[in-house]
């Protein structure tokens, strides 16, 4: 993993060389290199190991996933707050299939920090509302299944929320 002044430090290097080649009527390679500088501002932004740990979620490899997030050695310095949250996010999704209390914990951790879309805010707090469910505190599971519901904006959560509610009930 590169350090994010690294990331910034290449930015600043391509914006200036592509203005040096402006400035040499090379203006197909000046075009070029400053949208190429797209590249690292991205990257300091959307962690290179993150976007590929979300990728093996997305084919159900957790083992991939977790292979991608452990090569973030430092997530306090080598991520930007929101990276700190999706990290903290993708690891409770991995434990929540297995041991419940780290992954509260990490859920938690990642609402703390934030979540840049509404949809990862809602999915966090709708396994907060279910680990609280197992654990029979039937007010707190409440509130964060009414935050889901609010951050739901699409709907692709209901029916895991009104199966929840249903659960609730029989409690």
């Amino acid at each position: 993993m590169y350090p994010k002044i690294l990331k910034l430090i290449l930015a600043a290097i391509l914006v200036i060389t592509g203005v040096w080649q402006f400035t040499e009527s090379n203006i197909g390679n000046g075009i070029f290199l400053i949208i190429l500088t797209i590249v690292p501002v991205f990257l300091y932004y959307k962690n290179e190991f993150i976007l590929l740990a979300f990728l093996k979620l997305r084919k159900q490899d957790f083992a991939g996933a977790q292979k991608w997030l452990s090569k973030i050695k430092n997530p306090e310095s080598a991520l930007v707050r929101k990276q700190q949250g999706y990290f903290n996010y993708l690891h409770g999704i991995m434990l929540s299939q297995t041991n419940l209390t780290q992954a509260e914990r990490y859920f938690k951790k990642a609402i703390e920090l934030g979540l840049s879309m509404d949809m990862d805010l809602a999915v966090a707090k709708l396994n907060l509302a279910g680990v609280a469910l197992t654990r029979r505190r039937k007010l707190e599971a409440t509130n964060l299944l009414n935050e889901a519901k609010k951050l739901d904006k699409q709907g692709m959560l209901k029916e895991q929320i009104t199966m929840m509610k249903e659960q609730m009930k029989k409690i």
